[in-house]
């Protein structure tokens, strides 16, 4: 082993506390690229062989009735290379072990040699071909009933009742996110999927010789606009609600809303550790190359050129970083494990494995050992430039003088070690600033990670409780006279009812669009209505529309501008509507209208196809089967039970991800106080020997350096609360979508948990530095230096 090698390990270990502090800071930024990037690599190529293994479509269409020769019509459209068409029922079950109507949506078998949405067989065997009682069931329906090949349900479908026999469990990746209609998370003991022989289908839902869904697989040079466009003219006789593309697919838009947060992760939290990595390694590397001027000195006296002695501390700060790597990589491995379960919970594919790529880990390593070089350059270039004379000679000592704050008698009652404090960090401020700038970062991370908390419940208040105030949404099986109302006003227990009508739409504006549900509500409705900017109630005029701010934002219009609404279903037509209003809401793309409007441009009488109801609490029971015996509702939802299904699962997932980040803050401030009060105790440990000599006790010693930690982390307190306030307003930015939007919103107690867990991190610090004042021998340190 040469002499700087051995040089080199042994410096390593002489400030092995630094070196430890210094690599736990890299350690988390590499752990957090590990994490989000392998699991964002795992997810989307699990996603990707999963559609192309099952041959999972790139246009869906959905219409009220079409015969099966359509389909020859459709497959001449330019571009389509092949075209399934199958049938789709909604029913509602009879599930003896849940209180509350179930709903199940009945899909037809994929039929043909190469059809389209394969399924996954999970275990049992496929329906006989003649069998009209047979059906597969959804994995995760399964699970959460408990249900086995051989078992019996009982459907109600049309409204008629059916008894049906599990064949079967399957998986599809049409329904990777298995989400109910009006539910905002996967409810999977109240709603599943089912499929059967399509004529037995047919037959049970009125559709012989007819279809109601179809898919297409496209060639890669179609343009799907285009395809979309024909098929639209196709399907516009039959009922058609207007065909889209996979990425407004349900299922999948959830799986790509999912990976476009897993990335934008990777580009806000990294890059704050390995800026503070950098800084710290910029003061270590630079106050080893000043505590051994004398040896670097001796070095090229006897022969080492500038090159070597760069080398040698660059190789310091590039061990710093290989340390940190390595714990890196481990601790994100593991956490990325951690989160591909979770993942199992959300979405149901064959297979999840949480497998990283070798590109995953050298990019980290790659983008932590450019840090670790560019931390250590200025210490580099010092010791290179250090001429073997001066380099021997002892340095300078420091220049001390009276400062302003003194010549000001701001210090007056000020003890002589508080003196001591202030004026130490006054001589070091680009090393004080790091350090309050290290905590800062770690109370704004930790304020971004536990305001998640605050915002859902902001969100989760807002929808369940201000915007909608009914207790069950009623989906009917299609559009209803208003005396809908005065048969579920007869039922017992039912309090309220309110109509509406939702239909589906493109909203167009210039050259921007997007498809979404225009809502049709009473003008007096008490249920469920839209709120303002500031909360208050917007009343629905006699003509106009209002649109969420997410939605009037994407489509560029303002209160007061025409907005085109092109209807795709019934008889589709295409109205140029004002803006009246803009509404806030954090779930979804909402667009209100009056109901009686709606009903007159569709040319249809007062008709709803859904209805809110408020029930006694006491006679939900009653309600639930009296629900059952009516062919005309589809399928019911109730919003405590999906509020609850909704917080029980933030609870269990959000906790492991916050208490990932937790962790990352508590690392990235221990390492921060830590190697600052670690080099104060180096640079000062000749001043503090002589204070024990002069008859200091070493408590007045230790509050000296204790101090020096608590003044820089009281200094970063209220600095990290702002900067945790702009950090959590940029994340709302990027987590922004279509889907959900999470609110700003951050209580007071949020700040005061994220300072409690600073200040205990910067205790632990501190305490492991004053522990090493024991170690001070008071006669070697006052030994004259020469």
């Amino acid at each position: 082993m040469r002499a700087l090698e051995k040089k080199l390990i042994r410096n390593l270990w002489q400030i092995r506390g630094q070196v430890l502090a210094i690599a736990l800071v890299i350690a988390a930024a590499v752990a957090m690229m590990v994490l989000s990037s392998g699991t964002y690599r795992s997810l989307e190529l699990t996603r990707n062989l999963y559609y192309e293994q099952y041959r999972f479509a790139d246009v869906f269409a959905n219409l009220k009735r079409a015969p099966n020769r359509t389909m020859a019509e459709i497959r001449q459209i330019s571009g389509v290379v092949s075209a399934d068409a199958s049938i789709r029922q909604y029913a509602l079950l009879d599930m003896p072990d849940v209180i509350e109507p179930v709903r199940g949506l009945f899909v037809s078998l994929p039929e043909g040699t190469a059809p389209l949405n394969q399924l996954v067989l999970r275990t049992g065997k496929w329906p006989a071909a003649d069998s009209a009682s047979q059906l597969l069931v959804h994995e995760a329906f399964a699970e959460a009933h408990d249900l086995r090949p051989g078992d019996r349900i009982q459907a109600t479908i049309y409204g008629k009742r059916h008894a049906f026999t599990v064949a079967g469990i399957a998986l599809s990746p049409e329904f990777v996110y298995a989400l109910g209609p009006g539910d905002l998370i996967p409810d999977n003991r109240r709603f599943g999927i089912f499929w059967m022989n399509r004529d037995a289908l047919a037959s049970a839902g009125n559709l012989d010789g007819a279809l109601n869904t179809v898919a297409l697989k496209l060639s890669p040079a179609a343009n799907p606009d285009e395809v979309i466009a024909e098929l639209d003219q196709i399907l516009a006789r039959y009922g058609g609600t207007g065909a889209y593309t996979r990425k407004d697919q349900l299922s999948d838009s959830f799986i790509d809303s999912e990976l476009k947060e897993l990335k934008s992760m990777t580009r806000i939290m990294p890059p704050i550790f390995l800026v503070i990595a950098v800084f710290l390694l910029n003061i270590a590397i630079g106050r080893l190359v000043e505590t051994e001027r004398g040896q670097i000195g001796l070095l090229k006296a006897i022969g080492y050129g500038d090159m070597a002695i760069g080398f040698h501390y660059l190789q310091t700060a590039l061990m710093i970083a290989c340390i940190g790597i390595g714990i890196g990589w481990l601790s994100g491995g593991w956490m990325g494990h951690g989160m591909a379960q979770m993942y199992i919970e959300y979405f149901k594919f064959p297979v999840l494995r949480y497998h990283i790529t070798p590109d995953v880990f050298l990019g980290a390593a790659a983008i932590s050992i450019a840090a670790a070089s560019l931390g250590a350059m200025a210490a580099i270039r010092k010791a290179v430039r250090l001429p073997p004379a001066v380099a021997m000679a002892p340095p300078p000592p420091p220049r001390y003088q009276t400062g302003f704050g003194e010549k000001m008698g701001l210090f007056r009652g000020i003890t002589p070690s508080g003196r001591m404090i202030i004026r130490h960090l006054v001589r070091w401020p680009f090393r004080s600033g790091l350090t309050v700038l290290g905590v800062t970062m770690a109370i704004a991370l930790l304020l971004s990670t536990l305001n998640f908390f605050d915002s859902i419940d902001v969100m989760l208040d807002s929808f369940f409780h201000r915007n909608n105030r009914q207790d069950m949404t009623l989906s009917f099986t299609e559009i209803r006279p208003d005396s809908a109302a005065a048969d579920l006003r007869h039922l017992d227990g039912v309090l309220k009812v309110e109509l509406q009508r939702n239909v589906s739409a493109r909203l167009v504006s210039g050259h921007v669009s997007k498809r979404t549900a225009v809502q049709g509500l009473d003008p007096g409705a008490e249920l469920s209505y839209p709120l303002d900017m500031s909360g208050r109630k917007i009343f629905l005029p006699a003509e106009g529309v209002v649109l969420n701010a997410w939605l009037a934002r994407y489509l560029n219009v303002r209160q007061g501008d025409l907005l085109g609404i092109e209807v795709l279903e019934g008889r589709m037509p295409e109205l140029w509507i004002p803006v009246t209003g803009v509404s806030k809401e954090y779930v979804g793309l909402s667009a209100y209208m009056n109901r009686t409007t709606l009903n007159r441009y569709l040319r249809d009488g007062p008709v709803a196809n859904t209805a809110i109801v408020t029930v006694d609490a006491t006679k939900q029971r009653s309600f639930y089967r009296k629900i059952r015996e009516m062919p005309f509702v589809a399928g019911v939802t109730s919003l405590d039970v999906s509020e609850a299904l909704f917080r029980r699962l933030i609870q269990q997932n959000l906790f492991t991800i916050v208490t990932f980040y937790v962790l990352f803050a508590s690392v990235l401030a221990f390492g921060v106080v830590y190697n600052n009060a670690r080099l104060t105790l180096i640079e000062r440990s000749r001043e503090f020997s002589l204070l024990r000599v002069l008859g200091f006790h070493q408590r007045e010693v230790a509050w000296i350096l204790g101090g020096e930690v608590a003044l820089l982390t009281f200094l970063a307190l209220p600095l990290g609360c702002i900067l945790g306030y702009g950090l959590v307003r940029l994340i709302v930015t990027f987590f922004a979508s279509d889907l959900y939007r999470i609110p700003f919103a951050i209580e007071g107690s949020t700040y005061g948990y994220a300072v409690i867990a600073i200040l205990i991190a910067a205790v632990l610090s501190g305490l492991l530095a004053l522990y090493r004042l024991r170690e001070l021998d008071l006669l070697s340190v006052l030994k004259e230096r020469e």
